[in-house]
């Protein structure tokens, strides 16, 4: 159960982090970014339980999910368009 709760509250913190990073710097589109915000809440989750914020079978928060998320969009858009720009 816990695999499935992150991948919702991955979902919904792919959508926050779409409404908090707009804009054409933005290279995903929805579901891109919604896939990206579920690995945001995996990453999360995972340096969470390895630093000592969660309990090894406690998942990432909200704002943990939603700041993975940020993270994970931050760094899928400085890959893309660092990849764009040299082609």
């Amino acid at each position: 159960m816990g695999i499935i709760w992150t991948i919702i509250i991955g979902f919904l913190a792919g959508v926050v982090a779409k409404f908090i990073m707009p804009g054409d710097k933005e290279p995903a589109g929805f579901i891109l970014t919604t896939i990206l915000g579920i690995v945001g809440a995996f990453v999360a989750t995972f340096l969470g339980q390895a630093l000592g914020w969660y309990a090894p079978n406690q998942g990432a928060g909200f704002i943990g999910a939603v700041v993975g998320a940020i993270v994970v969009l931050a760094i899928y858009g400085f890959i893309a368009s660092r990849r764009t720009t040299t082609l």
